[in-house]
């Protein structure tokens, strides 16, 4: 029986925690076992209560803040150990469509060249980064990620559809540039290949990191828009505040520096001189960090 892995990594918001592993608990799980993993990636904060709600599902702790890409890392290595088929990453501030796992399991099945699959991803209702703009009955439909889009001149990753209303627009399962760490479906054997995620980057830009190494290997990433999934979008971080000014500029000059041309080296090393003088100072910090050869969770201190 096909067997899947599902690590959700767990940081502040245990209420949102506890919402998604209820929607965990509503998915129709025929014909594949289903083993649930949650990382705690916040050492100092005590769950048992969630742990007593949720019995059913395995809760590992950490000795410390491993960031994204290492709390994930963490649950990785307990769920391959355990020789699942698939892995379904997914954010603690996420709910699930009922045929969700069903639906991805359907979508792999279908197109064995595909190593990677992204659902749709919509706004959680009223998490929406444009609130005030959208009728009430268009809540739950306003997208947040509908396919990935990449510009390799720029070295900037965005997400297709973002804040559009889901008319049917985005309809059909195809190859899209890459799948978001907030809820991404990977064959087991991908990582046997290419790893897991890069620790240097330790929030942000690891997904696009991950999901090049794939494609370079051969793999395709596809997106899925019968898989369904609801973001109450950072909610476990401040959207434009200082963690995302430091790890975004930092992290972006990291991927360029791996994988773009020399071109291009030289357009973001221009860019990151300015940003030197006139970024904000988490963006500056991040940028000497990057020069400094600081990675992990280096220099952002709150």
């Amino acid at each position: 029986m096909t067997k899947v892995g599902l690590v959700i990594l767990h940081f502040n918001k245990p209420d949102l925690t506890g919402a998604c592993l209820e929607s965990v608990k509503q998915l129709e799980v025929k014909n594949f076992k289903l083993e649930v993993v949650i990382v705690n990636n916040n050492p100092l904060e005590e769950i048992d209560f969630l742990k007593k709600r949720f019995p059913e599902f395995i809760f590992l702790e950490v000795k410390e803040n491993l960031g994204f890409t290492g709390g994930n890392n963490f649950g990785l290595n307990r769920v391959l150990k355990d020789k699942v088929d698939f892995v379904f990453l997914l954010n603690n501030d996420t709910l699930l469509d009922k045929n969700l796992m069903a639906g991805l399991l359907k979508a792999a099945k279908s197109k064995p060249q595909g190593g990677i699959f992204a659902p749709k991803i919509y706004f959680a209702p009223h998490y929406e980064f444009h609130r005030k703009r959208y009728l009430e009955k268009e809540r739950g439909r306003v997208i947040w990620y509908a396919g990935g889009l990449f510009d390799w001149r720029n070295i900037i990753a965005s997400h297709r559809g973002v804040d559009e209303v889901d008319q049917g627009q985005y309809h059909r399962l195809e190859i899209t540039d890459f799948a978001s760490g907030c809820a991404m479906f990977v064959r087991e054997e991908v990582f046997e290949k290419v790893g897991l995620f890069d620790e240097k980057y330790f929030l942000y830009w690891e997904d696009v990191d991950f999901c090049w190494r794939a494609k370079q290997a051969g793999y395709k990433i596809l997106f899925d828009p019968l898989a369904k999934v609801w973001h109450a979008n950072a909610g476990s971080s401040e959207v434009g505040g200082p963690l995302h000014d430091y790890y975004l500029s930092r992290n972006r000059m990291l991927f360029g520096f791996k994988y773009a041309s020399w071109r291009t080296k030289f357009a973001l090393i221009r860019e990151s001189l300015k940003i030197l003088f006139k970024g904000s100072p988490w963006q500056k910090l991040g940028i000497r960090d990057f020069y400094l050869r600081r990675f992990g969770q280096a220099g952002f201190k709150l």
